[in-house]
This record gives structure tokens, sequence and C-alpha cells, in this order.
């Protein structure tokens, strides 16, 4: 195994495992955050009230449970109370366009958008441009993987991050990391862009981006 390889391995290994590492969530929070990415998938805010109703819990549980370490960090509000982001998928515009049957929603990092189709058991349009070179970046994202993409040598970007805050401050991790998480349109220009971007960041094909989005949401849904 040349060099390159054996580096390439390093940082893969190095990535899963931070994926692997991330604190599951306790069975309230998990059946909360699945029902809140469900109803957000309809490209709506939505109410906590509804979330309750779906659910059949009390509104002041669900409060609780959004205001709870676990979850906080990772919900974001508009100015009626209602939820317009959550852990990668939001209402408002971002860098990352993201369709669900025709629905159009954003993710904070290119990752999400090979994640959440997985979470979800859908289909989605992904739609992004190269930060490097602005070339637009289309990838149809189903729960078995990606189907299809254009250019056919796009690549992800990614950034190992301190597998020890992962596991105690998740949330912590967001800001750095979407910082660090693109499509880029071929190997050649992401590495001069991961160049630029510190130690620690490194390219994966696409279909391993998937495979580690899939490791994160079996850390954090595992039963």
């Amino acid at each position: 195994m040349n060099t390159i390889m054996t580096a390439k391995t390093t940082n893969l290994d190095a990535a899963a495992a931070m994926m692997d590492s991330a604190p599951a969530l306790g069975e309230d929070a998990k059946r909360l955050a699945v029902e809140l990415y469900r109803q957000l998938a309809r490209g709506e805010p939505v109410f906590p009230g509804s979330l309750g109703e779906a659910l059949g819990v009390p509104i002041e549980e669900i409060t609780a449970l959004l205001e709870d370490e676990q979850l906080k960090g990772w919900v974001f509000y508009d100015d009626e109370g209602r939820v317009i982001g959550f852990r990668g998928l939001a209402i408002r515009e971002m860098p990352h366009r993201f369709e669900i049957d025709g629905r159009t929603l954003y993710t904070w990092c290119a990752l999400d958008s090979l994640f959440i189709p997985e979470m979800l058991g859908i289909s989605a349009k992904v739609e992004s441009r190269d930060p490097h070179t602005g070339t637009v970046i289309k990838l149809t994202v189903s729960s078995a993987g990606v189907e299809s993409v254009e250019p056919a040598a796009a690549v992800i970007s990614i950034l190992i991050g301190d597998i020890e805050v992962v596991k105690t401050k998740p949330t912590k991790v967001m800001a750095s990391f979407c910082h660090h998480i693109f499509f880029l349109e071929s190997p050649e220009t992401g590495a001069e862009w991961a160049a630029q971007h510190g130690e620690g960041t490194f390219l994966v094909t696409l279909d391993e981006g998937f495979a580690l989005g899939k490791r994160l949401n079996a850390a954090q849904f595992r039963n």
C-alpha cells in the first residue's frame, strides 16, 4: 500500500471512530428526534405542540426534551417558537439544497445530506456548490446510498474531530465541523481546497461519506 493510500485509510478509520463515538440518544429523545425530522421534512416550521400530538406526549414533556442537554444544542427556533432547524436539517436557506418530493429544505453541511435520507428512509435530490471552484454539484441520495452524482468525480471533505469532545459535547463539534464538510467537484480541486483548510481535513468518496453518515445514525439511534 502506498503512502497516499495508507494516509487515507488511517484518516478514514479515524473518521469512522469519531462517528461511532457519538453518544446514543435516550429512548424518549430518540422518538422525539425522529418525529421532528419527519415533520421538518414536510418543508414547514414545526410547532412543539404538533410533536406532542404525534407522539401522544404532553407539551410540557416535549418542551423539557427539547431543552434537554441531548437535544438542546441541535434545535433552532423562529420568533414564533417553531422549530426551523434540527441536527442538520433546516427550513431556511443554507449552503446545501435538499429536495424531498418537490419540497425544498437545506442541510447544514454536506454530510447531513448523506445521513438524513438513511435516517428517514427517503430519497432526496441534493444541490450544492464546490466552495473552491463554484461548480454546481447534484446528487440523488436514497436510504440505500448515493444513486447518482454530477460531476461523476465529486468527493466530500471530512474533518477529524476530537473524539472526547464528540463523546461529551457533540453539539460543540458543529461549530467547527460544518465549516469543513463540503462537496467538491473532483479529487484534484478537493485536494487544493483541503490543503488550505488545516490539518485533519481530508477527502473521501461519496460512498465512503454515506457509510460514515450511516455509522453516525447507528451510534446515536442504536437500540
